[in-house]
């Protein structure tokens, strides 16, 4: 993923050469492949490169048109056969990415972003209109920012420079800190007040004195896919999803591909090996790196990835998570933006650098979003609410019949699960009591929105409730992707083969009793690729949810952070009662349930607020008088991992 940073005067002013050199070395690690620049009247821009296909080497950014617009380009566009063709007379085959997406706006200006397919950000900045222009692609698979200062906007696809050369400390924003301790924050959030993310699908345009955010592209609710029998739904899957994957195989390096032996990782390789196989895939070749832990008793994922290394004939990089492999080693050195960039150089760590230098890998595939849209989580609730919607009561009664054998619950509590999701989001909200008991009240009062997920009910007319329900997992996903940290060490691109545009659209437009059936979790999925995935992984048990190793992960963080002393950073900004988050914990090892998610993100958060108080680029001190929470002799800290 290439970096860029840029700023821009309204007034009229010239920009500070000063201020693109200063930016130089926080770029450079994420951008180690050749340099751009321009810094001209009120207009400066640089660019650093990361490439990972043999157009990108092409490049030559930023790029100036013959309109005179800049245009600064990151990504990988997966349509660009089609989009030659459309553009028939201004490209060739061999034109690069960045030409094509050029060309497509000089044509089409703004409208152009919805034909762009693929994982992209881009800058564009015309001088006739005095605009710049920010976009992301549909899923927000790269990040970018900006920050407007009076007749100034500054921009990059890091937050780093924003936050390290801007002369001042930030004050912290709250509503990101309750949407990272729960379902990840909202996508154009960052933790800094005053600096905002550009949300997936979307485009900023930003003018003297105006600001406006435009949704490009958006799922059609209509749409709707339906075959006569399930073959033409598995054929069109397979197509889709092989389709998906060689997008993503478009390399001049191997790729590295995550493979855990669950059906989405299982998946993508046996998927890749084939397209490479027929030579319909560009890139030298596929690695894998797995991850085991042979002390859980719950987790025993080793039988079922060497399954698939069996089948292809390699063995990928093996790395150990056991609770015998050294932990809490140093933080990284380098300045953690976000709390989820604040991770600590652990033996896992270590050992997946290696892999990934070793072997050369610049892209990695991830398995993310395939649980999400596959049917990996085995509700009913979606395709009843369908039939609710619909009034279709006689095949409600059948299926209601059919999932309350399989689920083994009452009919009619099923029923009430596809109901609620209609109902205001204050009556089925989680109560406090389903919130974690070390938030504090007036906390949760100020922003119980965000640490419920941006819940929203279900409308009766519009899309079918499943649709609508796809919607937010998506939402859901793009908020997560947009707490991921761009990672230098070693630097590399994550690509997800089901996020894919036109994957995702097509597993929104058909039925839901294709996903999902009785007995039958990820029905369509496990039927398209009989042959070309093991019966065993196809036909495995949902993977159980680890239980001791993250407890005891828990245990050694928080001793970390007891061994640094002192009372916890977020029980004095008001965010995390200490006393009870310590009982809480105590009470874990003794074999207490525990909201494992909400206190993993407790103890990042706490690792990344001292150290952003270290570094004196946040305004963390608490209005006079707010009470700071018991002193440390009060609290009991000692917490040991068995």
């Amino acid at each position: 993923m290439s970096v860029q940073f840029g700023r821009c005067n309204f007034d009229g002013k010239a920009v500070n050469p000063q201020d693109l050199d200063d930016a130089r070395p926080v770029l450079a690690p994420y951008g180690p492949d050749g340099e751009g620049y321009i810094c001209k009247d009120n207009f400066g821009i640089l660019y650093r490169a990361f490439h990972t296909t043999k157009e990108s080497r092409r490049e030559s950014q930023p790029h100036v048109s013959r309109s005179s617009t800049i245009i600064t380009w990151d990504g990988r566009l997966d349509n660009r056969e089609d989009l030659i063709e459309r553009l028939a007379g201004e490209l060739s085959p061999d034109s690069t990415d960045l030409e094509i997406a050029a060309a497509a706006h000089e044509r089409w200006g703004t409208e152009a972003f919805r034909e762009l397919i693929g994982d992209w950000a881009l800058s564009v900045w015309d001088p006739k209109d005095r605009a710049l222009i920010l976009a992301k692609d549909f899923i927000g698979t790269r990040h970018l920012y900006y920050k407007v200062e009076k007749d100034q906007v500054t921009w990059c696809t890091i937050l780093d420079p924003l936050v390290l050369l801007a002369g001042c400390p930030f004050m912290l924003e709250e509503e990101y800190i309750a949407g990272w301790l729960s379902y990840f924050p909202a996508t154009h959030l960052t933790p800094y007040a005053g600096i905002q993310a550009v949300p997936a699908s979307s485009f900023v345009r930003i003018a003297k004195g105006n600001r406006t955010i435009d949704k490009y592209w958006d799922f059609d609710p209509a749409k709707r896919i339906r075959y006569r029998d399930s073959t033409e739904y598995e054929e069109h899957f397979r197509a889709a999803f092989s389709e998906s994957v060689r997008r993503r195989l478009r390399s001049d390096s191997p790729v590295l591909a995550e493979l855990s032996g669950g059906v989405d990782s299982s998946s993508i390789v046996c998927v890749a090996d084939s397209l490479l196989r027929q030579g319909k895939a560009v890139a030298p070749r596929v690695d894998t790196v797995s991850y085991y832990d042979d002390s859980e008793p719950n987790w025993n994922e080793r039988p079922y990835f060497t399954k698939i290394e069996e089948k292809r004939g390699r063995k990928g990089c093996h790395i150990d998570v056991s609770p015998t492999s050294p932990k809490g080693a140093a933080q990284s050195a380098y300045f953690a933006v976000t709390p989820g960039a604040g991770g600590r150089s652990d033996t896992a760590t270590i050992q997946f650098i290696a892999c990934l230098t070793s072997q050369k890998n610049r892209v990695v595939l991830s398995g993310t979003g395939g649980d999400e849209f596959t049917g990996g989580v085995p509700t009913p609730t979606p395709e009843l609410a369908d039939l609710l919607t619909r009034l279709q009561f006689r095949c409600l009664a059948h299926q209601l019949k059919l999932w309350a054998l399989n689920k083994r619950k009452p009919w009619f509590q099923l029923l009430w699960e596809a109901v609620r999701g209609f109902l205001p989001s204050a009556l089925v909200s989680l109560p406090p009591s389903r919130l974690p008991p070390w938030l504090y009240p007036s906390f949760v009062r100020n922003h119980r929105n965000a640490l419920n997920g941006y819940q929203s009910r279900l409308r009766l007319f519009g899309g079918l409730p499943s649709f609508q329900r796809s919607l937010f997992t998506l939402d859901l996903l793009r908020r997560q992707l947009a707490c991921s940290p761009n990672v230098r060490e070693p630097l590399h691109e994550r690509r997800y083969p089901y996020l894919d545009r036109d994957l995702v659209e097509f597993l929104c437009a058909i039925p839901c009793e294709q996903l999902v059936r009785p007995n039958q979790r990820r029905s369509l999925m496990r039927r398209a690729l009989v042959g070309l995935v093991p019966d065993e992984i196809l036909s495995r048990r949902r993977k159980a949810f680890l239980v001791r190793s993250p407890t005891r992960t828990i245990a050694v963080e928080w001793q970390d952070i007891a061994d640094m002393g002192g009372p916890l950073t977020a029980d004095s900004l008001r965010f995390v009662n200490q006393s009870i988050f310590v009982e809480a914990l105590h009470k874990a090892q003794a074999g207490a349930e525990i909201n494992v998610v909400t206190a993993q993100r407790v103890l990042a958060l706490e690792y990344w607020l001292r150290h952003m108080e270290k570094q004196a680029y946040l305004c963390l001190s608490p209005p006079s008088g707010t009470y700071r929470g018991p002193a440390e002799g009060e609290i009991g800290f000692e917490l040991t991992a068995h």
